[in-house]
């Protein structure tokens, strides 16, 4: 019994097939080959609810701190009660700002740049050109221990991270052999397309 061509279908290299590569009508670029599942834009988040707790505690210092300025009824003096309420004020400053920078962390991915934004507010932001990049791994278990803490680390022996909670994070090796983690959920995606877009930008300079 003789194959024959499904019903419908071009068959290789004829004019119906190459439309279909070329993505014509979509108005989209499409990737061929063993890139075809790279994304043209990839993105990710992760949260840890657990930091809102810690911010309330900063703000109860916040609070009492206020509290101490106004309603004090103190008779030994100025200087103990400045330095209380500047002491309480600033802790509950430093701890706000400390979990809610960190309560929530966004990454994408686009064709030439990832960019990390921490906080609601996307700040503190890094952004690295992929032209710094020169590969990127899964990391199953990323914890606070590892690095020291929350938030933004650096530690001398393996660069820096951004940590919001425990669990799989995204490892990038830059050029100058530092590396950069963070916290993200399907890391495993952002490193498939972080590989894919290295591969291609490799191919598009042999090219050149």
């Amino acid at each position: 019994m003789r194959d024959h061509p499904h019903e419908g279908a071009a068959a290789p290299g004829t004019p119906g097939d190459a439309g279909r590569d070329s993505g014509a009508g979509s108005g989209a670029p499409v990737v061929r080959g063993a890139h075809a599942d790279v994304p043209e834009v990839w993105h990710g988040s992760a949260t840890n609810r657990v930091q809102w707790l810690l911010a309330a505690v900063g703000a109860a210092c916040l609070a009492l701190g206020v509290q101490l300025a106004v309603e004090s009824t103190w008779t030994s003096g100025l200087a103990p009660l400045a330095m209380a309420v500047v002491g309480c004020v600033a802790a509950g400053l430093l701890v706000i700002f400390g979990t809610l920078a960190f309560v929530h962390v966004a990454v994408r991915v686009e064709e030439d740049h990832l960019e990390v934004r921490c906080g609601h507010i996307g700040v503190p932001r890094r952004r690295i050109p992929l032209d710094h990049v020169v590969g990127a791994d899964f990391a199953p278990q990323v914890t606070p221990r590892h690095w020291g803490g929350w938030g933004y680390r650096w530690r001398p022996e393996q660069g820096t991270a951004v940590v919001v909670r425990r669990g799989e994070g995204l490892v990038l090796r830059l050029g100058d052999g530092r590396t950069f983690t963070v916290t993200v959920d399907d890391a495993e995606g952002a490193v498939r397309c972080i590989r894919g877009r290295l591969s291609l930008r490799g191919g598009s300079r042999t090219g050149a």
